[in-house]
């Protein structure tokens, strides 16, 4: 079996070289490159990124593309807020996406991944149809780089995003599977969400976290293996049903404490994987 590819989500807001050297410092030898702001999309970055890259051996498994403007994290003004779904901002940043894409194709990533948003759960919502089409058209711009477009869980439950996929009809459609998420959003179980999603999953963060107790904000997201997730058998379930991408550590606090806590779930993960999946 093939040796387990650890990563980290990294902030393009940080700074390029101070981004891509921390991936370096702390031993990460992939990372998912991630920007809300579409400023970034440009040669000169693409040259850098890629010489740093070069310089500290550094493999970028996706493009982790957002948007500017008013994004709001909660059940209460998220649906109208977050990701690809609310009319007022969707073609706005449909067009971001392909611009994203297009950077993509300059750092030779065959990825673009997002939140697609509060996908309807009733397929009859008027909505629907139009975010179908809209998607469809975003995987298609990507298939013709030879790149995936994959949705990371969070906003919408795994039949839902199911759904979507076999609506949108296109093979380059995956799943960028944050377990932590599908809790803090209280849709669903991260473990049993694999046997309903799992076939598209093509990259993973691995993060830990509390279900809502609420019914206006997200749950709480904690240290690797303090929350709900259950990381050993997430992991496990992963490895069982053959995914063999990078497991890329995403950590939202900051500063020291965020280093500190990456060090933490790195130790963490590789002690789990390493006796989960026999490496030759």
């Amino acid at each position: 079996m093939i040796a387990p590819l650890i990563g980290l989500v990294t902030k393009l807001e940080e700074g390029i070289g101070s981004a891509l050297q921390k991936v370096h410092e702390l031993g990460f030898p992939t990372c998912q490159i991630s920007t809300y702001d579409p400023s970034y999309f440009t040669d000169t970055n693409a040259t850098k990124i890629l010489e740093l890259c070069d310089i500290y051996n550094i493999q970028i498994t996706t493009l982790w593309a957002g948007w500017p403007g008013k994004v709001v994290w909660d059940f209460i003004e998220g649906p109208a807020t977050v990701g690809l779904v609310p009319i007022a901002t969707r073609q706005e940043r449909c067009e971001i996406m392909k611009h994203a894409s297009d950077f993509a194709t300059k750092l030779h990533v065959d990825s673009i991944t997002t939140h697609i948003g509060f996908i309807p759960e009733n397929p009859t919502d008027p909505l629907y149809p139009g975010l179908v089409s809209d998607l469809r058209d975003l995987a298609l711009y990507c298939k013709n780089r030879g790149q995936f477009f994959c949705f990371e869980t969070g906003q919408e439950t795994p039949v839902t995003l199911l759904r979507t996929i076999e609506d949108i009809g296109e093979d380059n459609v995956g799943v960028n599977f944050d377990g932590a998420n599908l809790i803090l959003y209280g849709k669903a179980n991260a473990v049993d969400a694999l046997s309903i999603v799992g076939r598209y999953v093509r990259g993973v963060h691995v993060k830990d976290g509390l279900y809502p107790t609420d019914g206006r904000d997200l749950g709480r997201e904690t240290n690797l293996g303090e929350g709900k997730v259950n990381v050993p058998l997430f992991l496990s379930t992963l490895i069982s049903i053959g995914y063999r991408g990078p497991f890329t550590i995403e950590r939202e606090t900051m500063g020291l404490e965020q280093l500190e806590d990456i060090k933490r779930s790195k130790d963490y993960l590789v002690k789990l994987l390493s006796g989960l999946t026999p490496i030759h």
